[in-house]
């Protein structure tokens, strides 16, 4: 195989393995869309229709920023409100990292 064609082959493959990184998603990314963003909205503003008529607080409200971590896992696992439990739909691990990636909206 000349180095010509081998350096070919190597880009390619350097290009499609870039491509497929940056179209990946976090683990708590992809449970926040699956089961979050309905009402909480894409970027946690409650600006869903869903969010709207349930008057979800969105993720910016004074009350919703003051929550700790543990106390926005303990909502998502057992409920509050208007919202579902998810203790048994979710394990920790996935409630955690949805959790993670809410909180980067508070921010």
């Amino acid at each position: 195989m000349s180095n010509l064609t081998r350096n070919s082959v190597a880009a390619i493959v350097v290009m499609v393995l870039a491509g497929t990184v940056s179209f990946a998603q976090s683990s708590g990314e992809a449970t926040y869309k699956a089961k979050c963003q309905m009402c909480h909205g894409e970027k946690g503003l409650a600006d869903s229709g869903a969010g709207k008529a349930m008057k979800v607080k969105p993720a910016t409200d004074p009350d919703v920023k003051k929550m700790s971590e543990a106390q926005m896992i303990d909502a998502v696992r057992n409920g509050s409100g208007k919202m579902q439990a998810y203790k048994d739909k979710l394990s920790d691990e996935q409630i955690k990292d949805a959790v993670g990636y809410f909180r980067t909206f508070t921010k």
